[in-house]
């Protein structure tokens, strides 16, 4: 299978309505070099072995692309990715169903606490970088740029917006139609917290979508709305929709694979995480055997697979020594919006 189709969002749901491989044994030495004496290398057996995956729509092309990578270095294995969303693939991990939770936004104080309740000791581990993408119909040619503040005048509770030129005079006198995930989306909790302040801080008024495909197709189908999604959504319907600018205070910059990884798409460039069960890590080879898998080149290519920003050099080496060392907790969950994700780790150690 061609990681192209893989990477198609509408053709993942398809392929893997929870993407699952079937399993079998493999156990056949791999010889390195004709040299004789040459070393060899021996594939690891999986089989009776289970991986299940849950959380972040956004971080599931992601996983769905790297499972199936899995499979073809290893042989056939038995992994799951569902995509509960980060909210209640948070509320999976806690209780112990899955091994790893894949999610938009870093782990909060409050589960935080549910998994020191539980027992459960995590890893955190980011995997990729996204940018969150303000989006509008193509047709919709005068939005140049739009600020944070004007985006908090429409958005927040209080909000009384309903037409454009309510945010700014010289925009037209027609109704916003306004489009966004649910709240057991890491991306909506991610957006409210930047632009409103507080995660829950949102007008209720506005098309709410389990699913990213539904909400695209909301915004290519009206030539006033706005809504939100991540960088794979963006680019993977690039034909349907705009990317707005975002003007967080240093002049409008649009999103892009450069802004996002440089930084400079701030507030909305963002780390994508996969959270570990230590203890389940430490009972399967699968689990562990997959996060070292994503901390490679072939994980970096499942990333790109997805549409979604690998994570720099320097960045990857200090996530893999905090890995290997067996690190637990977070430190994701008291950096600022915005801030590189080398940044917070050269500052924890």
């Amino acid at each position: 299978m061609k990681l192209a189709q893989i990477a198609g969002l509408a053709g993942m749901s398809a392929l893997i309505a929870g993407v699952v491989i079937a399993c079998s044994p493999t156990a056949e030495p791999a010889p390195e070099g004709d040299k004789p004496g040459s070393a060899t290398t021996t594939k690891v057996d999986y089989s009776g072995q289970a991986l299940a995956i849950d959380g972040s729509g956004t971080v599931y092309p992601i996983g769905a692309a790297a499972a199936e990578l899995f499979k073809e270095k290893n042989g056939e294995v038995n992994i799951t990715v569902g995509k509960a969303g980060t909210g209640g693939g948070f509320k999976m991990f806690i209780k112990g169903e899955t091994g790893i939770s894949n999610a938009s936004r870093p782990i909060k104080e409050d589960e935080v606490k549910s998994l020191e309740e539980a027992k459960i000791e995590f890893l955190e581990v980011p995997i990729a970088l996204d940018g969150l993408c303000v989006i509008v119909n193509p047709k919709n040619e005068w939005l140049k740029s739009i600020t944070i503040e004007q985006l908090n005048k429409i958005w927040n509770k209080d909000s009384k917006v309903k037409k454009w030129n309510e945010v700014d005079p010289s925009w037209p006198a027609e109704d916003i139609k306004l489009y966004g995930p649910t709240d057991a989306h890491g991306t909506y909790e991610y957006f409210n917290e930047v632009v409103n302040g507080k995660k829950d801080n949102v007008r209720p008024d506005y098309s709410q979508n389990a699913e990213y495909d539904p909400l695209v197709q909301g915004v290519a189908n009206e030539p006033h709305a706005l809504g939100y999604v991540g960088f794979a959504y963006y680019m993977q319907n690039k034909d349907k929709v705009r990317a707005v600018p975002i003007d967080g205070g240093k002049g409008a910059i649009e999103p892009t694979k450069e802004t996002i990884v440089d930084g400079t798409y701030s507030p909305f460039g963002r780390p994508l995480f996969m959270y570990v069960n230590k203890a389940k890590m430490g009972e399967s080879s699968l689990l562990k055997g997959f996060i070292e898998f994503m901390l490679s080149p072939d994980g970096a290519a499942a990333v790109e697979a997805g549409d979604y920003l690998p994570l720099p050099a320097d960045a990857t080496d200090l996530i893999k020594a905090r890995f290997e060392a067996g690190t637990t907790g977070s430190i994701f969950n008291k950096a600022g919006a915005g801030q590189s994700v080398t940044a917070v780790l050269t500052a924890s150690k």
